[in-house]
């Protein structure tokens, strides 16, 4: 579960990823709290603008930043990235501590942060790939979630107790601060010991086209990132979701709200470490846990007690997580890696780029039709893609559906595609 830790540069840039994971966590927490309730009157649709800013850059940039980090050192791209993170963080803490932020700030810095993310990104999805070796990227990529999500598991409570005692400003302003954990990670490792990238050349405008036109030669890629656009477009929303159900629902504050966050980490904790144990994830596994997905957040919208919708947030934690890990690791264990920066930028760009549309629709839908709907938008796009995305795979493959004779298995694929195998060319 933990092999991956084992190579020194790793286990020093895990080191660093964790501390900033929980300080992101907590400053999202924190940004969020400004608008509903020191900017705005608990509004919904600014609370989807700031999201859907946030993530815009990385659908119009992404491609181009892709482009960037197979053409440089993917952890000077990082370098920079991290402290521009750090600067706008900063900003934004210090101007809510005085008393001078607008929401137009907000939107503004949101959208800032977003740009240095969108180069962040596919830099650091590959990255990891410089710092393992073959064999163990599959455990690196689910330990990079595993990081993420227990930055989610114990930011958000952290961050609606620091609020409650001191305030957003001073939480803002320590998000800051764990940025400096992930740069110098990024400074205390072995150069030499990282494998070479790959060949870098060729012109900006080329590299992305090159990326564009090997996405478009592999059906299975398309397949997984249609499936990742779904999810993270109209399925991925809880940072938006939980506010509204905790706040409007249930008549909850700041630190349940905080709660629902950690809680939800539970489950993609477990997630991320049981994907690390793969080696090899399949199709049955994305599109079951997919399915999945779609079955828990249709009870999560119809919870009626604050209670119950907590509870149902681990198994609900733990199969998007799933989704999120397999397509990540089925992705960047079958590209080149002289294209690998770039097939991973359109896979962000893909799951992130719908943010922007994803964000201010379901907090138009909460407006108009409640908070229960921002949830059960999410049960109907991902259930309609599980089913749609498995009968395709059935089809394309000649894949049966079977029932075991044990009444104690679920339905199951009778065989799933193995990682590597590309679905056949007659597929269009």
């Amino acid at each position: 579960m933990f092999s991956a830790l084992s190579v020194r540069n790793y286990r020093i840039y895990a080191t660093g990823a964790i501390v900033s994971n929980t300080g992101t966590w907590m400053g999202r927490v924190a940004q969020d709290w400004v608008v509903l309730t020191e900017l705005t009157d608990n509004s919904a649709s600014a609370l989807g603008i700031v999201t859907g800013l946030q993530f815009l850059p990385i659908l119009l940039l992404t491609p181009v930043a892709g482009a960037l980090s197979d053409a440089l050192p993917k952890r000077k791209v990082m370098l920079v990235s991290q402290a521009t993170m750090a600067i706008l963080a900063l900003v934004m803490g210090i101007w809510v501590l005085t008393g001078s932020m607008e929401l137009w700030h907000m939107y503004l810095l949101a959208f800032l942060s977003g740009a240095a993310s969108a180069f962040d990104a596919p830099a650091r999805q590959s990255f990891v790939s410089e710092m393992v070796p073959p064999e163990k990227l599959t455990n690196a990529v689910g330990l990079n979630s595993a990081s993420f999500h227990s930055g989610r598991l114990i930011g958000p409570a952290t961050a609606g107790l620091l609020i409650a005692a001191f305030g957003t400003g001073p939480t803002l302003v320590i998000n800051a601060l764990t940025f400096v954990a992930v740069i110098v990670a990024l400074l205390l490792l072995d150069v030499s010991a990282l494998a070479p990238g790959p060949d870098r050349t060729g012109k900006g405008r080329a590299r992305v086209r090159e990326g564009i036109a090997y996405v478009r030669r592999r059906p299975d890629l398309i397949l997984i990132m249609v499936i990742a656009f779904m999810h993270g477009t109209f399925g991925m929303n809880f940072q938006i979701t939980n506010a509204l159900m905790a706040t409007e629902v249930y008549g909850k504050g700041v630190t349940e709200y905080g709660v629902t966050g950690s809680v939800m980490a539970i489950g993609s904790l477990a997630g991320a470490l049981l994907a690390a144990r793969r080696d090899r994830p399949r199709w049955r596994l994305l599109l079951g846990s997919l399915a999945l997905f779609s079955f828990f957040t249709l009870f999560l919208a119809l919870a009626p007690t604050f209670t119950l919708y907590t509870v149902l947030l681990v198994p609900t934690g733990l199969t998007a997580l799933t989704v999120m890990v397999s397509a990540n690791a089925m992705v960047q264990l079958s590209v080149d890696q002289a294209v690998r920066g770039r097939v991973m930028a359109l896979y962000m760009a893909v799951f992130f780029g719908g943010t922007p549309l994803g964000s201010p629709f379901i907090g138009w839908v909460g407006e108009t039709f409640g908070a229960r709907w921002t949830i059960l938008i999410a049960t109907l796009a991902c259930g309609l893609t599980a089913v749609v995305a498995t009968v395709y795979v059935m089809r394309s493959d000649n894949i049966r559906l079977r029932l075991r004779a044990s009444w104690a298995r679920p339905l199951a694929l009778e065989r799933g595609l193995a990682l590597t195998e590309p679905l056949p060319e007659k597929v269009t």
